[in-house]
């Protein structure tokens, strides 16, 4: 198993908070994470303190207008609306290696007319490493160096081994490639939502799909790329023509898993197609003042009782304010 680039591949997929009471089993808060983020990857001061290399692009969403199932939401029915948007890089170093296989990240910030916004988040792994914030704190953990800074493989696999439900998102580790560009990547949006719009009540999960198709590089190909080459690759392609993503739901249904992202809902759920997200630049500063915190909504939706998505927006708040001050 490739221990050392699994350990920030997996431990910068999320970031988490606390916005809610936890359970009583879970005693990790987000201040925990954010200290162990930065064990991992070492103090950046006035850096996201995960996910700390990236670009920033700005575009539209543009809505489908035909969907009957969100009937109502006001992210659908109000034409096209400004998006920014911000790719990255896992891990909270911001000279991280691009040529690396890894996590992958997208946060888009949707701002509707009468002022509300909409955040969507998602990593290019499709389960989380762990069912709740303990489990992948502890997961976490059996990365951390020791005093000579070595890492012990054999205590990280005999907790993979303990927690079944990290084991998921090591495997998908295990065969991943790296990213070829970020207009080539696919999005998962891990959580469980719902949408209360037409009296019934829909659960879904995002999944953004980029429409230029996946595309990632092999070992070889990896390595004869300059670094960094993310930023630069995305601007080629917006510069030779359109770079857009299809935003869609998954719909899910009884028995599927609800609070636990580790796990993936069947691939013959129902796709409903909300609309596209077209980018128009990249570059540029203006994604500084946004906290993509996945927790915001506009109205008619509504988060899960995941603890992994409800302990994310302390920590993004935290993250945010040290970064911005510069710690």
């Amino acid at each position: 198993m490739r221990i050392s680039a699994i350990a920030f591949a997996v431990a910068s997929g999320v970031l988490l908070a606390n916005t809610a009471p936890i359970h009583a089993e879970q005693r990790v808060q987000a201040t925990d994470f954010i200290a162990l983020f930065e064990k991992l990857s070492g103090k950046q001061p006035g850096e996201r303190k995960a996910h700390a290399t990236g670009v920033c692009a700005s575009g539209r969403f543009e809505p489908n207008t035909k969907v009957d199932i969100f009937t109502n939401a006001p992210l659908l029915s109000n034409g096209n609306l400004p998006a920014t948007i911000r790719f990255s890089l896992g891990g909270g170093n911001p000279a991280a290696d691009e040529r690396v296989p890894g996590t992958r990240g997208m946060g888009v910030q949707i701002s509707l007319p009468d002022g509300t916004r909409h955040m969507f988040t998602g990593n290019n792994f499709p389960v989380f490493a762990g069912k709740d914030p303990d489990t992948f704190f502890g997961f976490l953990s059996t990365l951390l160096p020791d005093e000579n800074g070595n890492r012990d493989p054999q205590k990280t696999m005999e907790f993979v081994k303990n927690n079944p439900s990290v084991q998921a998102n090591l495997a998908w580790n295990q065969q991943a490639k790296t990213a070829s560009s970020y207009g080539n990547t696919e999005f998962f949006g891990l959580h469980t939502f719902f949408y209360n719009g037409n009296n019934d009540q829909v659960m879904f999960r995002w999944h953004i799909t980029p429409d230029l198709g996946v595309k990632t590089l092999d070992a070889e190909q990896a390595n004869a790329m300059s670094n960094p080459f993310l930023a630069d690759r995305l601007a080629e392609q917006l510069n030779d023509g359109t770079v857009s993503y299809t935003l869609s739901a998954i719909i899910g249904e009884d028995g599927d898993a609800v609070i636990d992202p580790s796990v993936q809902w069947p691939e013959d759920r129902k796709k409903v197609v909300l609309g596209k997200l077209v980018l128009e630049q990249s570059g540029g500063d203006g994604c500084t003042p946004v906290n993509f915190d996945p927790n915001i909504m506009s109205a008619g939706f509504s988060p899960s009782d995941d603890p992994v998505l409800k302990m994310r927006s302390l920590a993004y708040a935290v993250s945010f304010g040290k970064r911005l001050s510069g710690q």
